[in-house]
Order: C-alpha cells, then sequence, then structure tokens
C-alpha cells in the first residue's frame, strides 16, 4: 500500500511538473510571438495606429457618425491613421496635402473600390459606376455616363424639367399658404419629392412618385433609406467568417426588400420604354425628348455599347444615377437652409441678389442663375460645412505603395475625411462658421482641383455627376428664396436642431419645418 501511494505522488508531481512545464512553453511562445509581430510591423513602417483591442481593432473607438469619430481620432494621431477595423487595414486621410499627395501620385492604386455587402445587393454585384472595381468595364460604364447623361450639354437640355419641377414645388407651398396661413410646411420633405422629380424625369422620363409594393411615400424617401443602409454596420465587411450574423440580425433581409422594391421599379420602366420605342417606330410621332433609359437603349439596339448590355448592368447604371442624383441635391438644399436660417443676415443678402437680378419677371430663369454670385458662394460654404458624403465614398489600394514615407499594404481600404480637411482650421479662417462671403474673392474649385473643398471627390473616382447637382441644387433654391420670405415659426431665428443623421449622405436628423411667406412683386 505504501508503494502504491508513493506511485500515486510521484504521478502527480510529475503531472504537475508537465502542466508548468506547457503553461511555461505557451507563454514564451506567446511572447516571442508577439514580440516577432511587433517587430515586423515596424519595420513595415507603417501609418500611426490609435490603441486597439484583440478581435476587434479599433472597432470600439467609432460612433453613429464615423466621420466625427475619425476626425476627433485625427487630432490625436494625425492626419494619416492606419486603422484596424476587425479584420480590415483601413487609412484614413484627413488632411488636403496627404490627399493632394495620394491623388497626384498614387491615384491609379487608390481607385479600387471595396466589394461591401450593400453595394453588392444594391448594384448586382457591383455593377454600377459608383461601387464597380476599377477596371476597364468601369471606365467604359463611366464614360457612357458623362457623355451621354452629365455632360454640360446635356444637363442643359434638362432646363424645361427643372423648371416645371420648381414652378410645381413653389405653387404647391403658395397653396399651402392660402389653405393654412401662417403654417409651416415640412421643407425636407418637400425637397426630397422635387429632387426625386427631377432626376426621375431626367433619366426615366416622367414622375414616379409611388414604387411599386412598397409603403414609403415616394423614391425620394426610400433613396434614402437605401443610402442609409448602404452605411449600415454590416459584421461580413469587417468580418468575413461571421458574415451568417448579418442574416440572423435581419440586415440582409432589411437590404434585400429595398433592393426588390427597386428592382422591380427599374424592371418596369425599362419594359415602359421599350414598348413606347416600339409604338414609335410604328409611326407614332407622339414621343418625348429622349432620357437617359432611351439613350441607353437605342445604343444597345444599335451595338454602340462598349460593355455588356445586360439587365443587371442596365438597372446598376439606373439605381446609380437615381439614388446618387436626388438624394444628394435634396441633401445639400436642406442643409443650405437651414445655415440660412441659422444667419439671418445671410439669407437676407442671398434674398436681395435673387430678386434684384430676377426682377419683376414672372419665372427665374436659369440663365439669372448665372449671374448669382453670392447665391453660388452660399452653395460652396454649404457644401463646405456639410459635403453630403463627409468620408467620400470608400476605396481600397491595388497594390503596395508609399504615402508620406509610409507603407500602405495592398487591399486596404481608405477613407478620405472631406468633413475633416473643410473644417481646418489651417486653410479656413473661422473654419466652423457658416461665412459664404469667404468665396467672394477666393475662386477655390468645387470640383476636386483645389484639394482644400473635396465635398464631390476627386481623382478618377469623382464624382461624375457635379454639374447636375450644382445646376439643380441652384435653380430650385433661387425659386425658393425669390417667390418666398422664410423663417421659424414661433421660435427664435437661430434656434434650429443641426443634428446629423447617418447615412452614406448625411442628412439632417430632424425634418426642416419652416413658415413661407408669399412675396409679392408689388413689394
Amino acid at each position: 500500500m505504501e508503494l502504491v501511494s508513493v506511485l500515486k505522488q510521484l504521478s502527480n508531481e510529475e503531472n504537475s511538473t508537465l502542466y508548468v512545464s506547457i503553461l511555461f512553453g505557451i507563454i514564451v511562445i506567446t511572447i516571442f510571438l508577439f514580440l516577432n509581430f511587433t517587430r515586423k510591423k515596424n519595420n513595415q513602417n507603417l501609418p500611426p495606429c490609435p490603441p486597439k483591442l484583440p478581435f476587434i481593432g479599433n472597432l470600439h473607438q467609432l460612433g453613429t457618425l464615423s466621420h466625427r469619430s475619425f476626425h476627433e481620432l485625427s487630432k490625436k494621431h494625425g492626419p494619416l491613421m492606419l486603422l484596424e477595423l476587425g479584420q480590415v487595414p483601413t487609412l484614413v486621410v484627413s488632411s488636403a496635402d496627404v490627399a493632394k499627395e495620394i491623388i497626384k501620385n498614387h491615384d491609379v492604386v487608390f481607385s479600387d473600390r471595396p466589394q461591401t455587402t450593400a453595394a453588392n445587393i444594391f448594384t448586382y454585384g457591383c455593377k454600377d459606376v459608383g461601387f464597380a472595381p476599377y477596371g476597364e468595364e468601369w471606365r467604359q460604364k463611366k464614360k457612357f455616363c458623362v457623355l451621354e447623361l452629365l455632360s454640360n450639354k446635356r444637363v442643359r437640355s434638362f432646363g424645361s424639367v427643372r423648371q416645371q419641377e420648381a414652378a410645381e414645388l413653389v405653387g404647391g407651398i403658395r397653396e399651402s399658404c392660402v389653405r393654412n396661413k401662417g403654417s409651416c410646411v415640412n421643407l425636407s420633405e418637400l425637397l426630397i419629392s422635387t429632387s426625386n422629380n427631377i432626376v426621375s424625369r431626367c433619366i426615366l422620363g416622367q414622375k414616379y412618385n409611388t414604387p411599386k409594393d412598397c409603403n414609403d411615400k415616394n423614391f425620394g424617401e426610400l433613396g434614402r433609406k437605401l443610402m442609409r443602409q448602404f452605411s449600415s454596420f454590416s459584421v461580413k465587411d469587417f468580418f468575413p467568417s461571421f458574415g451568417w450574423i448579418d442574416s440572423v440580425r435581419g440586415l440582409i433581409s432589411e437590404m434585400n426588400a429595398t433592393s426588390i422594391a427597386f428592382d422591380s421599379f427599374l424592371e418596369d420602366v425599362i419594359e415602359e420604354h421599350k414598348r413606347r420605342n416600339k409604338e414609335k417606330k410604328k409611326g407614332d410621332d407622339h414621343f418625348e425628348n429622349k432620357d437617359f433609359v432611351d439613350i441607353l437603349l437605342e445604343l444597345q439596339e444599335n451595338n454602340m455599347l462598349e460593355f455588356e448590355d445586360s439587365q443587371d448592368n442596365f438597372k446598376a447604371i439606373l439605381l446609380d444615377m437615381f439614388v446618387g442624383g436626388s438624394d444628394t441635391t435634396s441633401t445639400t438644399l436642406e442643409w443650405t437652409f437651414a445655415e440660412l436660417i441659422k444667419n439671418p443676415k445671410a439669407m437676407k443678402k442671398a434674398q436681395e441678389e435673387v430678386r434684384r437680378i430676377v426682377g419683376r419677371k414672372s419665372k427665374v430663369e436659369e440663365n439669372d442663375v448665372n449671374q448669382m454670385n453670392y447665391l453660388n458662394c452660399v452653395i460652396k460654404e454649404t457644401l463646405r460645412l456639410h459635403p453630403p458624403v463627409p468620408l467620400l465614398v470608400p476605396r481600397q489600394t491595388t497594390s503596395n505603395v508609399k504615402v508620406q514615407s509610409f507603407n500602405i499594404p495592398p487591399k486596404t481600404r481608405v477613407f478620405i475625411n472631406a468633413w475633416t480637411i473643410q473644417r481646418d482650421p489651417k486653410l479656413w479662417e473661422k473654419a466652423e462658421e457658416f461665412i459664404p462671403e469667404r468665396f467672394e474673392n477666393n475662386q477655390v474649385d468645387i470640383k476636386g482641383l483645389d484639394f482644400e473643398l473635396i465635398p464631390f471627390g476627386v481623382g478618377r473616382r469623382g464624382c461624375p455627376g457635379i454639374s447636375f447637382g450644382l445646376v439643380s441644387t441652384g435653380y430650385v433654391l433661387a425659386n425658393l428664396l425669390y417667390w418666398f420670405d422664410w423663417k421659424l415659426h414661433g421660435e427664435d431665428e437661430g434656434d434650429i436642431d443641426m443634428d446629423e443623421m447617418c447615412g452614406l449622405t448625411v442628412s439632417k436628423k430632424v425634418s426642416l419645418h419652416l413658415q413661407p411667406i408669399p412675396y409679392s412683386l408689388s413689394s
């Protein structure tokens, strides 16, 4: 019995020694791997990175408004940061100088797009222009859109559409004033509807205020919903092996529902245009001016498209143009009115210019708007403080590249924080204040040539619809300032909620309710 007891004791001591040895070995190996990883990382000469947590990296440092979170991090860690958002290396650019170096020297390397969950669902596997991978097919699609829809000549040709929709907007507000004297209108809702109808008529040929089998009031609102979902947090985008979580929590079903609503609508539009085109060939001379769908189908029939003419390609491009054009325009108009209400002196100055140039004419003409220098300054200042897409559309590197002496790995997601750049006190005096006068003697370009003001993006991936958006914004704004005075109902002029609502575009969180006061030509 004593022998057995001794053997058990020796066995326990051997096991304890073995366990200690294994634990010690694990600790040594962990330390070695950590030091080796740290040394390897240092040798890579990567940009600065804020402190991160295991597994999630820097995700815990992002709030609901990512552009503001990145802004705060850049104050401490500099204008070029390499974060780890889950398993995705993410470069954040927060200065005009760094953005300029990237675009001037490495634009091709930075011109790819990350294939996100939302982009794949909404654009038929990224077959559009905005989210398509960089390559020859993307170049041909962008060239087609620029030449056929978004050229200056084409934009001017849609002048009658803008005039009719602006007149309808003004008429509706005037009727509201007659019916309910002294009451407010939901200007945010009206701007969404008007922007939607302008884009819809130019691209699709007619208004489409109610999507099939959808409870949204109109496609402008559905567009905003889609834009918000575009920037919804998807687990798969940061942790690919855990993508099933998106399905469990209902994100995929929500995105699919929105995508189906758009798909059904676009299918009907294309079929309707094909039917109308057949009627035209049979001798029907009553045919509207060509819209984007007409042009696309005509080029398809004549084998003149330089990319695959599949139905999904068509729908992806149509969705791109429709959502991008309507939502960004209404967002800019909404922020412009919010800033003018907060700054009554700027409002008065803008209205005086508009009414002086238009005079006593029965309608505002687009040639009038071209002469409104201060109005243009107001729009520029709004876009400076409130870029519709504060982080621009994300890019992705295609290979190793060196920026500011730092090495940037391939497959790195890239955000250029236009919101931070355009509020940089080194570039802008009183950067946080709304001062349209700063542009009266400052001819800074708004189309991506001057890197301190880049609301539409820069380089190859810059927005191709700049002229379309600016012309629509200016014309609608001029009409609303000419025909009405505006004020908050029963509140101080400066007391207005300026909180933001996150989406791919960032709009006002609280809708803008204002009291319109009709302007009399005899006054």
